[in-house]
């Protein structure tokens, strides 16, 4: 084989491994941030497989944010009939056990602006690689990872394209590893992922006519707890195909359970999904694909390592079950990619990324004991599971809009978690809401345009100012003209943003003479009680929350 010698050293800022669908969400917020990136991922294309279909709230706002929500829907609404129910099955045409939800939007309408969805990777992540491409990234799909270190200006990273051999080497501030449960950067960093260890699973993609057993029926996620069967099934649009993913079998005469780590034959597929759907013996089942895959829970003992930070299953895995692992993923890139994008521009101090591992760890952390413990509760009584050790259950909306972070990048945050603690989480509809905790959606009016307060969050802090807080407004104004990325609004019913002074007071926590600094993912970075003072304090606040003295921000 020839050898194929680098040539000279290429540069971006941030290189990103792993072109999947964190890695594409990271890539996206950076280039909307002004962050030049390049994405490296080893396969040649973006997914085959329908995994990761269900997103939540909080990741359509990230989706809303990064100015792709409108294609997201319309995508998702040619895959699947969107807020259908979810539920426990013996099998499809047997005993319904249990609705988890009768629509999956149902309590949650109002919490967000942007609604709870299905939607296949293998739909959603052209979106993201087209929209991340449009505004400049660049993406080197079929290109490996040979070598990385790093020192104390950078990052230099050697790859190779799987095709041709030819081998480059990169230099960049900072990489996001965001190659998967099996991260071979994360492996070489040293850093262990402690959890529940793992399971053998298998997924069956089949064809099959459906319509009279789905019959009129709007069912979005359906899991089966069968005597002989542990799984779940997700169909198309049209009913005619589906896949089939598998926890367990066992055997009704031994008891023993398949070894869903072999091999499985095209009979035995057909027969476990014949048992899942629960029609016939001759029913026509056409086996697509078969896939092994591990379902595990586990997160990383730390998500950085130098100029190294860990995002997606590189950094946390869970169980399929909740739909959690993509979406905790999405979450990673939202919060570290304005962090990145600041140090990068120059408007933060590097102190500032010291808080992703801070913030989202927790978090994180927090997510894997969830889902590991509606996995491990929803087969407990069919399974050899020792549900003993689980967490208490939060509310789903507590964990997908809830968290509440503690760090550095946080104005007169609460201590640090320690490292083994799970984040705090709240609800939601909960008043007044703290530091370190979600901005509420709350309607507004701008210009006639009815949006979110989640619509003021652009790449920028964001200040909101009472009615009666003309002091904020200009201390603002007197940093933004010294060139602080800062954007101000005036909140409440006769301002500027129109909104109820009762929700604005009630759900924001925003008096009228107080000010409230949120960062551009959302987050309530700081408040500020009363207006004396208001240069001085919201000085000193961006500092703290930016880690850099605001002189050297301009």
């Amino acid at each position: 084989m020839a050898e194929h010698t680098p040539s000279e050293t290429e540069h971006t800022p941030v290189l990103i491994v792993g072109g999947s669908l964190v890695g594409l969400t990271t890539s996206l917020l950076l280039a909307r941030y002004g962050v030049a990136n390049t994405v490296v991922e080893k396969h040649r294309g973006t997914a085959i497989h329908p995994r990761a279909a269900s997103f939540h709230q909080r990741t359509m706002e990230v989706f809303r944010h990064a100015g792709v929500q409108e294609i997201v829907e319309e995508a998702a609404a040619g895959e699947f009939v969107q807020n259908g129910a979810i539920v426990a099955v013996e099998s499809l045409c047997g005993a319904e056990l249990q609705y988890f939800y009768r629509s999956w939007n149902e309590g949650v309408e109002d919490l967000s602006i942007t609604p709870r969805l299905f939607i296949t990777q293998v739909g959603l992540e052209p979106l993201l690689r087209d929209a991340a491409q449009e505004q400049g990234a660049t993406h080197l799909f079929g290109t490996e990872v040979i070598g990385l270190q790093q020192d104390g200006s950078g990052v230099t990273t050697r790859i190779r394209d799987r095709d041709s051999g030819e081998e480059r080497v990169i230099r960049s501030q900072y990489v996001v590893a965001a190659d998967g449960a099996h991260s071979a950067i994360r492996a070489d960093l040293g850093i262990d992922m402690p959890g529940h260890g793992s399971a053998d699973c298998v997924t069956i993609y089949f064809g099959a006519d459906m319509t009279e057993m789905i019959g009129d029926r709007n069912l979005s996620v359906i899991y089966v707890l069968h005597p002989e069967l542990l799984g779940f099934f997700r169909f198309s649009f049209d009913r005619q195909s589906g896949f089939l993913s598998i926890f367990s079998v066992t055997d009704p005469i031994t008891g023993g359970k398949a070894d869903l780590g072999a091999d499985v034959t095209e009979d035995q597929a057909v027969a476990w999904v014949r048992m899942a759907l629960g029609c016939d013996a001759d029913t026509p089942v056409r086996i697509d694909s078969i896939q092994h895959w591990e379902a595990s829970a586990g997160c990383a003992s730390a998500f950085s390592r130098g100029r190294v930070f860990l995002a997606g299953d590189s950094a946390h895995t869970m169980p399929p079950t909740g739909g959690w692992g993509g979406n905790t993923g999405v979450a990673d890139a939202h919060n570290l990619a304005w962090k990145l994008a600041a140090v990068v521009n120059g408007h933060a101090g590097p102190g500032l990324l010291d808080s992703y591992d801070q913030e989202r760890r927790p978090a994180a952390l927090m997510t894997v004991e969830q889902a590991y413990a509606i996995y491990a509760g929803r087969y407990a009584e069919r399974s050899t599971q020792d549900t003993r050790a689980l967490a208490a259950p939060r509310p789903a909306e507590d964990i997908e809009l809830g968290a509440v972070y503690r760090s550095t990048a946080l104005s007169g945050s609460a201590a640090l978690y320690g490292d083994g603690d799970e984040a705090d989480t709240r609800d939601p509809r909960a008043p007044r809401v703290p530091v370190g905790a979600r901005i509420p959606h709350v309607p507004v009016t701008v210009g006639g345009v009815a949006l979110s307060t989640h619509d003021l969050f652009t790449g920028t802090l964001s200040l909101l100012v009472g009615a009666d807080g003309d002091g904020w407004a200009h201390a603002a104004q007197q940093l933004a003209d010294e060139g602080v990325p800062l954007s101000a609004y005036t909140i409440g019913e006769a301002a500027e943003v129109s909104a109820p002074d009762a929700a604005v007071r009630d759900a924001l926590g925003l008096d009228a003479a107080g000010a409230l600094l949120v960062r551009p993912d959302g987050v309530l970075a700081w408040r500020g009680v009363g207006g004396e003072d208001a240069a001085r304090r919201l000085r000193e606040a961006l500092d703290e929350v930016l880690a850099a003295p605001s002189a050297a921000m301009a």
